[in-house]
């Protein structure tokens, strides 16, 4: 039924991680959304209202809740879908983080009411009619959010999208809120024992953790969180593969949304490298690599000394020093400026994210002693990089 969908209304070609590939995709996946949980929704109420269910009101309550969340998913992904202008030159991609910002508000909103109609039901129990047509819908309601939150799993692996893995656990969260009241309905009728309020405070506990789930990383994403050690080691390796770049450090990446990340490295060269032949290398790297991994790439070039003795055995015992000092430490850009009574090491070190400035202090003092001991003339130039990508 996916593949059947996909080949009905998505056009063959384009990129699915960007542009109208990705918001056709996102479209579809918002229409039959908003198709099941209509018909889920209106179901459930009809069947709840009539046997004196709360916990099926509730679940059929969250189904219609699902529809406005299918609904700002729609609009997010044809937002996110407008081409840059002047004021946002990197487009509007991030304006999926934000509709599924909004999603995650409307269903902790109705995990709240949910979870209030569920302790008054406690308080004051009711008696749960018994229907071939409740469990019918109980079970019509598994199936089809089953295949619901596979047909979300596909979407969101296709166009690499958060909002359609948030959807896919919603769904199961879905399957197993109602699975619950599946059971707690044939308790009732073999036992007599009511836990309809009961039930419906944990379909309502199901509700309230996907909504702060979506919270939680769809914030994490707007807030510009680390890149994936995958995407990291690619962009190191795919970089380094080519002749002439001999180390890379400086690597930062943005995320500007689904298909808009931007990418800047700084390259370590030899310093007597031909510098037209390096500078086509590395313009080179740039395109192929950025095309590669979907990136808007900018390469610094770095040269380093690869042929002076006396600088690679310094560089050599203060990379040991560093590393002594703490494991977590690495350092680039080192040069040796000599002088008739000093010599100035002059190089960066990088730190983990989140490194007090006392720490940072204690780093560079620590470092600083141990080249002392080193030569007495070595001075220490250090400059301080934060670790943006978490290789540390």
């Amino acid at each position: 039924m996916t593949k059947l969908l996909i080949r009905l209304f998505i056009k063959e070609g384009g990129n699915p991680s960007g542009g109208p590939a990705r918001e056709a995709y996102g479209r579809l996946a918002g229409i039959v959304g908003i198709v099941c949980n209509l018909l889920l929704g209106a179901l459930k109420f009809l069947i709840g209202f009539l046997t004196g269910s709360i916990a099926i009101q509730a679940d059929g309550v969250n189904n219609l809740s699902d529809v406005g969340s299918n609904v700002v998913t729609l609009i997010g992904f044809h937002m996110a879908g407008k081409p840059a202008d002047k004021e946002h030159p990197f487009g509007h991609a991030r304006v999926e983080y934000i509709a599924a910002l909004v999603i995650s508000f409307l269903i902790l909103l109705v995990g709240f009411e949910l979870g209030k109609e569920s302790v008054l039901k406690i308080i004051a129990p009711e008696p749960v009619s018994f229907t071939l047509a409740s469990i019918a819908a109980l079970v019509l309601s598994i199936l089809i959010k089953l295949w619901l939150g596979r047909f979300t799993a596909a979407i969101g692996r296709i166009i690499d999208s958060a909002a359609m893995s948030a959807a896919t656990a919603d769904s199961m969260c879905d399957v197993i809120s109602t699975g619950a009241i599946l059971a707690c309905t044939l308790v009732g009728y073999f036992t007599n024992i009511n836990l309809d309020g009961y039930v419906g405070v944990l379909v309502a506990g199901f509700v309230l953790y996907s909504g702060i789930t979506i919270l939680r990383d769809t914030t994490s994403s707007l807030m510009g969180e680390a890149p994936s050690q995958e995407l990291v080691q690619n962009l190191s390796q795919s970089l380094l593969s080519y002749d002439g770049i001999e180390g890379l450090h400086d690597i930062m990446i943005h995320s500007y949304g689904p298909g808009r990340t931007i990418a800047s490295a700084h390259a370590e060269v030899r310093a007597d490298s031909n510098i037209v032949a390096i500078h086509e290398t590395i313009d080179r790297a740039e395109r192929e690599v950025g095309e590669k991994l979907g990136l808007l790439l900018t390469i610094h070039l770095d040269p380093i000394e690869t042929d002076d003795s006396l600088t690679g055995s310094v560089r050599k015992k203060m990379e040991k020093l560093i590393q002594d000092v703490d494991p977590k430490l690495r350092f680039h850009d080192f040069r040796m400026v000599r002088g008739e009574m000093q010599t100035n090491l002059i190089f960066d070190i990088v730190v983990p994210p989140g490194t007090p400035a006392e720490q940072i202090l204690t780093y560079k003092e620590k470092i600083r002693q141990g080249a002392k001991k080193i030569d007495p003339t070595y001075i220490c130039v250090i400059d301080v990089d934060m670790d943006y990508c978490g290789v540390l």
